[in-house]
């Protein structure tokens, strides 16, 4: 180093030492400022983790599923969770249905959603009390149907958004809040089959379009408004002390004079002329039963004057000829007298010994109700009721019966001949458990009968009809092939109630065809005709064409009875009908993909993704009617496919779901 340097070189160290602790101030500065980023994204991973949203969920899932059913983890967002939609971060959506969650709703958990929209929680098996929901400011659709909840009805009269409510067929118990009118947005209500008491509010809502309190413990008479005179009477039926204009009934009658009469309905046709339970006619209208009371008593009463008359004429003869001595009657006279007084009086021994035996009938057998329901007839008024022919079966002959309390009810009269291998007790021990079934989508049985060779089920009347009548018209009318999602609604419909009776109960339909479907107030398709196969003599092979079409390939030509496969594939021919609006005797017996250019055939062209979707619906129905039962799917495992169909769809599609009322 040259000597002029030595002396600047303290200088130069102290130089190169700042250099470096500025070069390391950096390094730090850079590194501090890398970790700050870090510890912010993780906070914000934290915040949107933790966030007032996914706290609510996982409080609701903690307390509600004890099966673990939801498949709810922090190890993911929870805007990505089965049945949650988020839009920017906030759950607008909450769709947890058909699974048996087993839990409670509990109070403080789902109500932390503050931007919910539609809360839907149908069929989850929840038990306890409904929360208050009053938070949930933004909610528009409340489903908590088909759960078993109880108490009393929840305090949401500040959801004032609220345009649907499903509390149906739950446990809920006192009366109805004198608020639920100021719900002025409401277009669907639905409150059937639980225990509510008290009145009918007076509902006025203008929007409200769908409405049921059936199934309740109401009472008094209904209020005469607007918007309640446009609902029939199921809406409120299976309500006894219900009264009023609306249903038709009188809140306050006139006492009678001769006990109690019931108001005569308008005469409609008998059950079947000649058609007896136990030597008593099964359907005589009340009307016909009533002129012929009076015919008898006037007979009476008329045949009574008679023979007075005739007895005083013969006390007249005699006396007269007892004036005239030796004269008497002259015999001819005489036995006609005597024989028109003994015929007279036979006459009416035989209408009293009718009467007899049409009262001993009413009371040698009775109405076996189902577990749970309530006697709200009895069979003497069965009996009486006025009564139309709906249609023949394979099972029985099926009536609308129009009972005295405007009560109207559908009677099946089993065929003797078919069911005479079955014993009385079998008959009893197979319809106890058949009326346990009970699911919104099967026609439930309520009570039953039989007396020696006679054997009636009585069902809830449906007021729509059949499928078979929907997809084919009347006579006089050919019916389009219904609309695709149309028809995914009903196969819906249908396989929840299929796979209800297949999974809980371990039964069989045994005869699932359109006429066994019928469509309820509100259009749902119900299933009828259940589990009745098992006991009818094994079918001959000159069955009907169509009940021959719908059965599977193994049990066509053979006595083995029905399996839950076998009505897979009914269900399977069933839904190609919706699809054709062809008879199932129509259907050709084609490859997958010839079935699916024959089915196009059949419809009006459905280009681009309309078309796809119908195809999806259609690929399900070729699964069901494979020829071998190994290869088709379980009804349940067709139910979550349908219902991932109908999800599909709801994604894909902008507008309201015309499948579901959740809107």
């Amino acid at each position: 180093m040259p000597k002029k340097w030595k002396p600047l070189l303290p200088y130069l160290l102290l130089c190169f030492a700042d250099i470096f602790a500025l070069l390391s101030l950096c390094t730090f500065v850079s590194s501090s400022s890398s970790s700050k980023s870090v510890l912010s994204q993780s906070s914000v991973s934290l915040k949107l983790t933790l966030s007032s949203d996914a706290l609510g969920l996982l409080a609701f899932k903690s307390k509600a599923d004890l099966k673990n059913k939801l498949s709810f983890s922090s190890n993911s967002s929870f805007c990505k969770w089965a049945g949650v939609e988020c839009v920017q971060f906030k759950v607008v959506r909450l769709i947890i249905q058909g699974l048996d969650l087993g839990g409670v709703f509990a109070p403080n958990t789902l109500t932390r959603l503050d931007q919910l929209r539609v809360l839907s929680l149908q069929k989850s098996s929840l038990t306890g009390s409904i929360p208050d929901l009053s938070g949930l400011k933004n909610l528009k659709s409340l489903f908590l149907d088909q759960n078993y909840f109880t108490g009393s009805f929840p305090p949401i009269l500040s959801l004032h958004r609220l345009r649907s409510l499903d509390l149906s067929h739950n446990n809920l118990t006192g009366p109805l809040p004198n608020w639920l009118p100021k719900l002025d947005r409401l277009n669907y209500l639905r409150l059937e089959w639980n225990h509510l008491n008290g009145s009918v509010p007076p509902l006025n809502q203008s929007s409200l379009r769908n409405f049921n309190v059936s199934g309740n413990n109401f009472s008094g008479a209904v209020p005469v408004t607007p918007t309640l005179l446009r609902f029939e009477l199921s809406a409120f039926s299976w309500n006894p002390s219900l009264c009023g204009e609306i249903i038709h009934k009188e809140c306050n009658p006139s006492p009678p004079f001769f006990g109690p009469v019931s108001a005569s309905p308008p005469p409609t046709k008998a059950l079947e002329q000649g058609a007896e339970v136990n030597s008593m006619e099964l359907t005589e209208s009340c009307e016909k039963k009533h002129r012929k009371t009076a015919v008898i008593i006037g007979f009476s009463a008329g045949m009574f004057v008679l023979i007075c008359s005739l007895l005083c004429f013969v006390m007249a003869v005699k006396k007269q000829g007892g004036r005239k001595g030796d004269r008497s009657m002259d015999p001819i006279m005489a036995a006609d007298v005597a024989a028109a007084v003994m015929e007279l009086e036979q006459e009416e021994l035989e209408q009293k010994v009718k009467r007899a035996q049409g009262m001993q009938v009413a009371k040698s057998g009775s109405l076996a109700f189902c577990a749970g329901e309530a006697q709200l007839y009895s069979l003497e008024q069965l009996m009486k009721a006025s009564a139309e022919l709906l249609g023949r079966g394979t099972v029985g002959t099926t009536y609308k019966a129009v009972l005295d309390n405007r009560l109207i009810v559908s009677v099946k009269r089993l065929d003797s001949v078919k069911l005479s291998g079955t014993t009385r007790e079998t008959f009893e021990q197979h319809m106890e458990s058949v009326g346990g079934l009970r699911h919104p989508n099967l026609v439930p049985l309520r009570a039953y009968f039989q007396a020696k060779e006679e054997r009636l089920l009585i069902y809830d009347y449906q007021p729509n009809g059949s499928l078979f009548s929907l997809i084919h018209g009347s006579k006089s009318t050919r019916a389009k092939p219904l609309h695709w999602t149309s028809c995914l609604k009903i196969a819906e419909d249908v396989a929840q109630g299929l796979s209800y009776i297949h999974q809980a109960w371990r039964l069989v339909h045994g005869n699932l065809k359109s006429t066994n479907v019928l469509l309820g107030p509100d259009f749902e398709a119900c299933v009828t005709d259940y589990c009745l196969s098992i006991l009818v003599n094994p079918p001959s092979t000159d069955d009907e064409e169509v009940l021959a079409a719908c059965k599977a390939p193994e049990i066509r030509n053979s006595n083995r009875q029905a399996t839950s496969k076998s009505d897979v594939y009914a269900f399977g021919i069933l839904v190609m009908e919706l699809l054709t609006g062809k008879s199932p005797a129509e259907l050709p017996y084609l490859a997958p993909n010839e079935m699916m250019e024959w089915v196009r055939s059949t419809r009006e062209v459905e280009e681009g993704v309309e078309n796809n979707k119908m195809e999806m619906l259609l690929e399900v129905a070729i699964a069901c009617s494979l020829t071998s039962p190994e290869q088709r799917p379980t009804m349940w495992q067709v139910m979550r496919i349908l219902q991932e169909i109908k999800e599909t769809v709801l994604m894909e599609d902008s507008e309201p779901d015309p499948l579901s009322a959740m809107s």
